[in-house]
């Protein structure tokens, strides 16, 4: 499985990015997908995370911000930010999780900047 991440940038705090990655390979063996993200001197961590079912979670952090969508028919998932924050700032890593829901597949990071 490849995941092909893009849509990172540097944008003013209250501002918008939508981030998109493709997956491509053996994308039967992809159950959920979702977002991580590691800011500089910090632990990764889960950003947003959707099933193959639409079924979605995400970190306090984000929720009422962030919104992950998914097209299975392209193989594809999405993170729409809204109202970014300076503490967005973070490489954000697409990832997929095998059907044993362990994050076994990730993309390459993107970068997020959010200034003040």
């Amino acid at each position: 499985v490849q995941l092909q991440a893009s849509g990172g940038g540097l944008v003013q705090a209250g501002g918008s990015l939508r981030l998109s990655c493709a997956a491509s390979g053996s994308i039967f063996a992809i159950n959920a997908m979702g977002w991580y993200r590691r800011a500089p001197g910090k632990q990764r961590e889960l950003v947003a995370r959707i099933t193959k079912g639409g079924y979605t979670n995400y970190a306090d952090s984000v929720k009422g911000r962030f919104t992950i969508s998914r097209d299975n028919a392209k193989n594809a998932v999405y993170l729409q930010m809204n109202s970014l924050k300076p503490e967005d700032t973070a490489v954000y890593y697409c990832n997929a999780d095998n059907w044993d829901n362990a994050p076994v597949y990730w993309g390459q990071g993107t970068q997020v900047t959010v200034s003040s």
